[in-house]
């Protein structure tokens, strides 16, 4: 057998942190041979990451790493700069979470693939033009011309994506290390970047590790897995031996917390459906526009847009990247004007409402972000974060204040003690807690959750689907769950709505929309959902592609 790509030889990644050394990952032993890939799996703080970091020495400067790391026989544990330089980019290709964050705001996306190129070939600037936009052409950029001018933020979540893959596939790299690739991606954009990662691989013959906590894409993907719990290997093998026939109870842990789609029992809602109550939200006929910005044009992001929501009732709203579903979202609290159509809130019209009237109203809404990170306050201990709405609505303060501050995180399963902790110091789970907490701060009658769970591994999603269903059943508020993750959407949902290009396509109850959609874009969508079964997953990609040809 030829020599692996990567070799990986007792290798053990530390951080010094106040005077001692912790250990995040122990021990790792792997080999990802040419034209396979390894997936790396497990919660967050298993080490994942932190091991792909580590291979190159991309990690801060308290890391320490001892044992063995070997690309194509060259070690790389110790290895001057000069020479990781000439690796990274070149030999060894990263593709990061999220590309918003790696690539370089202030720069074009050609400048910046271009650069690559420039680095490790002696290109001129013509000839290095003409490689990145036959890059972005091969990922499927659309208009890869006048893509290569574009900067970051002038491109969708799968744009940007399919571009930092461009720049990774630049110097034809013999690895590449994906980093939860497609967390996210909406499901058919989720498809298409493994179908182009599954072609480049086999046109390039690279080698691929991939690290994920998104069970179905582990499936899709990889040829070996590693299954990690704090910071060690519990369990290695392949595919279908993982799948099939795991034998430590961590992976049989993590496998069985994975949603399945059409797998969930039917959700019963709490009012009769002919005698209803009166609607939380509804919205009639509304168009939203972003308006026209310096030479950028006014944007219509959403259409006649028209459903309700009831009391105690959980709408799913699902569709792909740039459909409109957050822009619907944050019209619906008030966060984003409408252009026409009716618009209300418990009963009270906010199609024109001014900032004092929605200051009022906003006390009867919560929303969810998706990254639980950004939306906190960094500066502030979480009880602060989470005590400030009702400081704010003037309900409670001094010692009251902290006793409902202490209730809320009873009701969302944390530890009165974290409330003088600060955001970083909780795990993501935790943070979207306590984004939960908050937004329940003024126990509203409308809840708006966006994509709450796309940051979270399978095992946190699990115990957050479970939590966010309880304290739903027990307030009964109205809510708008935004998500692209089907198998999520038809846990929590009573009803679902199906958005493309901002227009509502298809509308029902959950098992209607899920199990028996009357749209072929509905179809689509459910068709390109992975399943965690290997052998049933390349029978579903088969179809799908076949269905495309």
């Amino acid at each position: 057998m030829s020599e692996p790509v990567l070799s990986v030889k007792n290798f053990t990644v530390e951080f010094w942190v106040d005077g001692v050394w912790y250990p995040a990952a122990i021990g790792m032993n792997f080999d990802v041979a040419a034209g396979k890939v390894t997936a790396i799996v497990g919660e967050s703080g298993s080490g994942k990451s932190t091991t792909a970091m580590g291979l190159m020495n991309l990690l801060a400067s308290n890391a320490r790493m001892q044992g063995s790391v070997q690309i194509k026989g060259e070690e790389m544990v110790g290895a001057p700069t000069s020479v990781l330089r000439k690796y990274r980019g070149k030999e060894v290709a990263y593709i990061f979470q999220e590309p918003m964050t790696a690539l370089n705001p202030v720069y074009t996306i050609g400048f910046q693939i271009v650069e690559t190129i420039r680095t490790h070939f002696d290109l001129g600037p013509k000839e290095a033009r003409i490689r990145a936009i036959e890059l972005l052409g091969m990922v499927e950029i659309p208009d890869p011309e006048k893509s290569f001018e574009k900067y970051p933020h002038q491109l969708s979540g799968g744009q940007r994506q399919r571009a930092m893959i461009a720049q990774a596939l630049a110097c034809d790299p013999a690895l590449l290390v994906a980093d939860e690739p497609t967390t996210a991606l909406d499901v058919t954009v989720q498809a298409e970047i493994l179908d182009l990662m599954r072609g480049l691989k086999t046109r390039l013959n690279s080698a691929i590790l991939l690290i994920t906590h998104a069970m179905g894409v582990v499936a899709d993907m990889a040829d070996d897995i590693l299954v990690m719990k704090d910071g060690r290997v519990v369990e290695a093998g392949t595919a279908d031996a993982i799948f099939n026939h795991p034998t430590h109870p961590y992976t049989q842990e993590l496998l069985a917390a994975v949603p399945k789609l059409g797998h969930s029992a039917k959700r019963e809602l709490k009012f009769d459906t002919i005698v209803k109550p009166a609607p939380v939200l509804v919205l009639s006929d509304v168009t939203i526009e972003y308006p026209k910005r310096g030479r950028i044009p006014a944007f219509t992001a959403v259409k006649d847009f028209s459903l309700e929501i009831y009391p105690g009732e959980i709408v799913g709203l699902v569709g792909e990247s740039g459909s409109g579903k957050t822009t619907v979202g944050r019209a619906a609290i008030g966060l984003l004007p409408i252009k026409s159509g009716k618009l209300s809130i418990a009963g009270r019209d906010i199609s024109n409402a001014t900032q004092k009237d929605l200051s009022s109203i906003r006390r009867h809404t919560g929303i969810v972000f998706q990254d639980p990170a950004s939306s906190l306050n960094p500066r502030l201990p979480i009880g602060e974060s989470i005590g400030e709405p009702i400081f704010l609505a003037g309900l409670a303060k001094d010692e009251k204040l902290n006793h409902m501050v202490e209730d809320l995180l009873d009701q969302v399963e944390l530890p009165r003690s974290y409330r003088n902790r600060y955001p970083h110091e909780l795990s993501g789970g935790q943070r979207q807690r306590v984004g939960i907490a908050r937004a329940l701060a003024l126990t509203p009658d409308l809840l708006i959750a966006d994509e709450p769970t796309s940051a979270l591994d399978v095992s946190v999603q699990a115990r957050f689907l479970e939590l966010f269903q309880g304290l739903q059943e027990k307030l009964k508020f109205a809510c708008l769950f935004i998500s692209h993750d089907l198998a999520v959407v038809d846990i929590l949902s009573h009803r679902v709505a199906v958005m493309q290009d901002g227009f509502l396509v298809e509308e029902g109850d959950r098992d209607s929309i899920l199990k028996n959609p009357q749209k072929d874009y509905t179809r689509r969508l459910i068709e390109a959902v992975p399943v965690p079964n290997p052998a049933e997953q390349a029978l579903r990609r088969e179809v799908r592609l076949a269905k495309k040809l």
